[in-house]
């Protein structure tokens, strides 16, 4: 395969996803066609066909892709505990990037998408939480394994440590979010302020006792 070639493979397959993700998470899974998607994406659906086999692959990848995603972007704007840097500013700096990252009307969309496709596609909801929520509790733990070492933590079950300060942060945020609509979505400063507020009532609870 040429690098033109290959070029022109890469850029039909992006032009496929970008329409194919509008396409779902505007009208949901069985209200978008194939034609459609390549109708949008400017190409024939024996293309689009080619490249993905099936309706529900191409509609798993796009969900898979988002959620990863999203779960590399927080992982490249939040650095590992590891330089020194004190608990709760690790802990705002985490949450707040979380916050910014999730809180989109695109991801929100996203989510509704997958509750509601999840007895159609029973994997569709656990990829979602491996990418997702499994994914930043797993991150929270080391860093708290970390803080645990140096005293900062004490917490017998990092895992459950780790799981609350993720809900205590993103639920209620993402609980209106999901049920209101985009408009819940809150501002910066409200965000921020829930972050703070979130930091302080787990380091109450798990931070060292003085």
């Amino acid at each position: 395969m040429t690098n033109a070639v290959g070029t022109r493979m890469t850029r039909k397959r992006q032009s496929i996803l970008a329409a194919a993700t509008e396409l779902f998470l505007q009208r949901g899974f069985l209200a978008t066609n194939m034609d459609e998607v390549a109708a949008m994406a400017d190409v024939s659906k024996q293309t689009v066909y080619a490249h993905f086999g099936t309706k529900e692959a191409l509609f798993l990848g796009i969900v898979t892709g988002m959620t990863g995603v999203a779960g590399d972007e927080l992982e490249e704007q939040v650095a590992d505990p590891f330089d020194g840097r004190p608990i709760e500013d690790f802990l705002l700096d985490f949450a707040e990037q979380q916050l910014a990252i999730v809180m989109t009307p695109r991801l929100m969309q996203l989510r509704r998408l997958v509750i509601g496709e999840a007895e159609r596609f029973p994997e569709l909801g656990k990829r979602l939480h491996a990418k997702g929520p499994r994914r930043s509790i797993d991150r929270l733990r080391k860093a708290l394994a970390h803080y645990r070492e140096s005293g900062d933590v004490e917490a017998e079950d990092l895992r459950a440590a780790a799981s609350f300060f993720n809900w205590l942060v993103m639920g209620e945020p993402v609980n209106d979010a999901m049920l209101l609509g985009d408009q819940a979505i809150p501002n910066a400063d409200a965000l921020r302020a829930h972050t703070k507020e979130s930091v302080r009532i787990f380091l109450s609870a798990y931070g060292r006792k003085r």
